[in-house]
């Protein structure tokens, strides 16, 4: 079986290394990749949004199965795109991969089909947003409409912040067209999680829990980031929380979709807030999230190649996903200055150190290969994650292995699920 994954972050790395634990034992390319990716891949340098590029290499090389992993070519149309070619592909069409590429789409669906979310406005006039704003209760969220690296919401304290994040946002355009349109809501207070979930346009197929980390520094101080570490499971995700999500959520978010003649096939992500006035959908992603996959993935005991197909073919409910009694906890070293600037092509030692580690791993993002070294080619350079008995256990443990690889302006946040200690 040959098996072609779009993308090239710490996301990509883990889908890749978890095909190649699958029995059918596939052929894997990765476009474009990274120097993780190129040690159990073969890596094709296709840029992910050149979609005719990618196709004729998906033909000529008689590709069985596409995975998409990230969202601009998904929001893009890739999906369509490689069906219309009559090629097999996972990830949700363009149609439905909006609920991640609007966010205003997708607030206009929570509230029609009464799935709980925080309240809100839209706005695609800056007038009209500022005006708003006179009356409004602070804190208040600012988030672009469109696709913005995980980096176009802005928490603000008061007007002044406010009037800035809409001049910013719709004026200065720091996200592009992402802030043509701008949802201006309520501030939620409360704990985050992240909830994963297979789909096949009409089943779902839950993953386990995690909680990433967005703030670039400790103590959530800092810029939001695409994200700087992750634990899984969540003790916060309570079986009573669980039990309120698959009634007013899961389930009602596929079929929403699917009765708006927007079938949803691939991954629908849950970014949720559990409020002291119950559980909130902050937004929605079409696609694994980064670093979640990375916490989660490891701890999947399914051939993954199996649940793809259940989910292009409409046969997920045959699937019994599994996930072992254990814990995950990933640190993302990054190079410092991130999510600003930050300097690229620094060599990486210490690799070598992880390759006969039961439990533990480095997950290439930001990666590339220069002659004989590995260099950092990104803002988020690796993922260290490690498995074991207990989140504690797990989180001493992935701390200590990030000691094990060095590269010059290597940051990292040093609280990464601190949170869970006096839980564990």
């Amino acid at each position: 079986m040959k098996i072609l994954v779009v993308g090239g972050g710490g996301r990509e790395h883990a889908i890749v290394r978890k095909l190649s634990e699958s029995k059918r034992k596939p052929e894997i390319y990765v476009a474009p990749g990274n120097a993780g990716t190129q040690q159990i891949a073969t890596n094709v340098a296709i840029p992910v949004m050149d979609f005719e590029a990618l196709i004729d290499f998906a033909k000529k090389e008689k590709i069985d199965l596409t995975i998409i992993g990230m969202d601009d070519p998904l929001v893009g149309g890739i999906v369509d795109r490689f069906e219309a070619e009559g090629l097999r592909v996972f990830g949700p069409r363009k149609n439905a991969a909006i609920l991640e590429g609007s966010k205003a789409f997708s607030k206009d669906l929570m509230k029609k089909y009464d799935i709980p979310t925080a309240g809100y406005e839209n706005f695609n006039d800056a007038k009209k947003a500022l005006k708003y704003l006179d009356n409004a209760k602070y804190p208040i969220v600012l988030k672009a409409d469109g696709l913005a690296l995980g980096k176009g919401v802005l928490i603000c304290k008061d007007r002044l912040e406010a009037v800035s994040g809409i001049e910013e946002l719709m004026t200065k355009k720091s996200f592009g067209d992402a802030g043509n349109t701008i949802v201006i809501e309520e501030f939620l207070e409360g704990r985050e999680v992240s909830v994963l979930s297979f789909v096949d346009g009409s089943h779902y197929a839950l993953m386990t829990s995690a909680q990433d980390h967005k703030r670039a520094k400790d103590g959530d101080e800092g810029l939001n980031t695409g994200g700087m570490g992750t634990f899984s499971p969540s003790p916060f995700y309570t079986e009573e929380i669980d039990k309120y999500c698959k009634e007013h959520i899961y389930q009602k978010t596929v079929d929403a979709m699917k009765a708006e003649g927007r079938e949803f096939k691939g991954i629908i992500f849950y970014g949720l807030m559990l409020t002291n006035t119950g559980v909130k959908v902050l937004e929605y992603n079409a696609r694994f999230g980064d670093p979640e996959t990375q916490v989660v993935l490891p701890r999947m005991e399914n051939d993954i190649v199996d649940v793809f197909e259940a989910c292009i073919d409409g046969t997920l409910d045959k699937i019994d996903l599994k996930f072992e009694d254990n814990a995950a906890v990933c640190v993302v070293l990054a190079s410092d200055g991130y999510p600003l600037e930050y300097e690229k092509g620094k060599k990486i030692s210490g690799l070598e150190n992880f390759e006969s580690k039961d439990d533990l791993y480095c997950f290439h993002a930001g990666t590339k290969k220069v002659g004989d070294d590995i260099v950092t080619n990104g803002g988020r350079v690796l993922g260290i994650t490690a498995k074991a008995a207990t989140l504690n256990e797990a989180r001493q443990r992935a701390y200590e292995a990030t000691k094990l690889v060095y590269f010059d302006n290597k940051y990292m946040r040093n609280d990464i699920g601190r949170s869970i200690i006096v839980n564990d």
